[in-house]
């Protein structure tokens, strides 16, 4: 089940994210989410914005992400690309499990689709396991964006009604 992140979640939302971290570093990405990121206080805004997501099941937390409805000034500037539609779009961002359910990605995207049918993504260029999970979901890749540290992301867009 998917739910709202409630305040009460965050010690766990926080033990998913170190789980993730210590993943990616085992797997070649050695750069992304690197000083404390995300933090408390990106979470806490989140979570009082209702942009907070948690994936439960028999009342465990496996994994949680941002879902944002809206424009993403990050998303602003694309290089190398363009995008697919310039339509309300959501976009998710700090998705992360801690590695106990399959599936999870496609659990996400059909929970976000419900939502709003435009989606957009990003990741660093060493997160592979990610680009690939995101390609397999229908995603399309559509250039570089660059987050507010100024590190490029890979970018990618999936409309429903396209795929």
């Amino acid at each position: 089940m998917i739910r709202k992140a409630r305040k009460d979640d965050l010690n766990r939302i926080l033990e998913i994210y170190d789980i993730a971290k210590s993943y990616m570093r085992k797997n070649g990405n050695l750069n992304q989410w690197n000083n404390n990121y995300p933090n408390e206080e990106i979470l806490l805004n989140d979570i009082n914005n209702s942009s907070l997501y948690v994936y439960e099941n028999n009342n465990i937390i496996h994994a949680v992400f941002a879902l944002i409805i809206g424009i993403d000034k990050t998303y602003n500037y694309i290089e190398d690309g363009h995008w697919l539609s310039e339509l309300t779009y959501g976009t998710l961002h700090r998705i992360a499990s801690d590695q106990e359910e399959r599936n999870i990605f496609n659990k996400i995207i059909e929970f976000a689709e419900t939502k709003i049918d435009h989606l957009r993504i990003d990741t660093h260029k060493d997160n592979i396991i990610m680009q690939h999970v995101i390609l397999k979901n229908g995603f399309k890749e559509c250039g570089i964006i660059y987050i507010s540290d100024g590190s490029p992301r890979i970018a990618y867009e999936k409309i429903k009604s396209l795929t």
